[in-house]
């Protein structure tokens, strides 16, 4: 299907941005019905739902990712296109309750030419996440995909043509962050950015986008603790924690990176858990392959660097912590072509190490006892990032109680991971700024547009609004 994928020159970049901006200006999509865009987004739906299958293995080729894995969150996608286009149909516009004869209504109108720079971990889903209510706000949709995984969102936007997208409406442009991405961002057409991404370049994006005055959204970094009580059902914890930690071998903003036991259950969680990370690592095969648990890291700078972070720990490795050479016992698939990190579990860890304080992105977990509530909650919190928890309680009271301690933007009770398109998605502290999904997303990539129109009578505005009558009757101002 691709041979190679070459990065466009910044004039092109220049040169599909200034068609996004002219196909935005003739309204063909910007000020299409509601009605129009809704039916274009569910078609687009059932064209991606009939693809998954092909989608799904082009996705696990270029990322590495178990096949399995693909198939079960591709097939989602088609919801967030669902989402939207029920949402141009039912949502309203309202009328403000502005004083005097005046009426007062308030739409939302879409920003323009917005700009989309998506990572290589989940490379259509979170693209998707942006793209659909990008659209279905009416706005002009520049997508950057990560380099290291562009192919599905470039299959998307023909998909999306198909659907009877317009051209100029949504464009895929691939290309490196610092020169490409940076050219996108730095455009004075450009009204919104968002992007998902690593801290440290939400920040150096976020400044170009200020000085702009663009909105800005920006899911980054993330190091989720995982509270796991003593009344917890310990086989759902250990198996809910499991999947936090090593799904998509850990390259993602919300695995459950630190794990937080209370003290009287700690031992035999341990053992339990343990016991499913080896049964996990026995599994690994041929990223292909159905029965494999758990793919590669998307590259070998990637693996060079998780290695390197493990490798400075004064923490106690138990399971796991070098790289994966030799073959498979489950299919005999050759570890050593690939990047390959088993899942590593590292204890006796300090609050001051880089494992516990920095997102390593790979298949890693730390893991501290902890005795009361109120240390568990500290303990929690004892991070710069905020963007998902989870905690293991059979005291729902107790659950509700804890969620609402933790400094997180998103907080799961007894599961973890759990995405709709309904609900918001985002994080506090540096892990980023604004929401993806549902209502608040699609409101991001809009703007008010307040019309106020005088309806009194002719008579009556004579009267009241000549401001400079001769006279010192009080006269309304504003």
């Amino acid at each position: 299907m691709y041979n190679s994928i070459a990065p466009i020159s910044l004039d092109d970049v220049n040169a599909h941005i200034e068609d996004a901006q002219r196909t935005f200006n003739s309204g063909i999509w910007s000020k299409a019905p509601a009605i129009t865009r809704s039916k274009v987004l569910s078609r687009l739906a059932r064209i991606l739902e009939e693809r998954v299958p092909e989608i799904a293995q082009l996705e696990s080729l270029q990322t590495g990712r178990t096949i399995r894995e693909m198939n079960a969150q591709l097939g989602r996608l088609p919801d967030w296109l669902d989402y939207y286009a029920a949402l141009l149909r039912t949502r309203h516009d309202f009328i403000a309750p502005t004083q005097g004869k005046l009426l007062n209504y308030v739409q939302r109108v879409p920003l323009g030419v917005v700009a989309q720079i998506t990572p290589f971990n989940h490379p259509l889903l979170i693209a998707l996440k942006k793209i659909a209510p990008a659209l279905a706000a009416g706005n002009s949709v520049i997508v950057m995909p990560s380099e290291q995984a562009p192919l599905t969102v470039l299959e998307f936007a023909k998909m999306a043509a198909d659907a009877g997208v317009p051209s100029g409406v949504l464009s895929v442009i691939p290309g490196f962050g610092h020169t490409v991405g940076k050219a996108i961002v730095s455009h004075p057409y450009i009204r919104k950015v968002d992007v998902t991404a690593g801290t440290k370049t939400g920040r150096a994006l976020g400044s170009i986008v200020g000085s702009n005055l663009a909105a800005y959204t920006a899911e980054l970094g993330g190091k989720a603790p995982i509270l796991i009580f003593n009344d917890a059902d310990l086989d759902s914890a250990v198996n809910g924690t499991a999947f936090a930690s090593f799904v998509a071998s850990g390259q993602t903003c919300v695995s459950g990176t630190r794990i937080i036991v209370q003290n009287q259950i700690y031992e035999t969680f341990m053992e339990k858990f343990i016991s499913k990370v080896q049964s996990i690592r026995a599994r690994m095969g041929n990223p292909l392959n159905l029965k494999s648990t758990m793919g590669s890291i998307i590259s070998l700078s990637q693996l060079e660097r998780i290695e390197a972070m493990v490798g400075r720990t004064k923490g106690r490795i138990i399971v796991g912590g070098r790289r994966m050479t030799g073959v498979s016992d489950l299919d005999g698939f050759d570890f050593s072509g690939g990047s390959f990190f088993p899942p590593t579990v590292v204890t006796d860890i300090s609050l001051d190490d880089e494992l516990w304080q920095e997102e390593v992105f790979g298949p890693v977990v730390v893991v501290k006892k902890f005795t009361d509530e109120s240390e568990g909650i500290t303990l929690a919190n004892a991070c710069k990032y905020g963007l998902g928890a989870g905690i293991w309680t059979t005291d729902l009271s107790k659950g509700h109680r804890i969620a609402a301690e933790i400094e997180a933007g998103l907080c799961w009770v007894n599961t973890h991971h759990r995405n709709d398109p309904s609900s918001p998605w985002g994080g506090m502290k540096e892990s980023g700024i604004g929401r993806e999904n549902g209502l608040e997303a699609f409101e991001a990539y809009t703007q008010s547009k307040s019309t106020i129109v005088n309806v009194d009578t002719v008579e009556a505005t004579r009267r009241a609004d000549d401001w400079f009558a001769e006279g010192t009757e009080v006269r309304r101002y504003g």
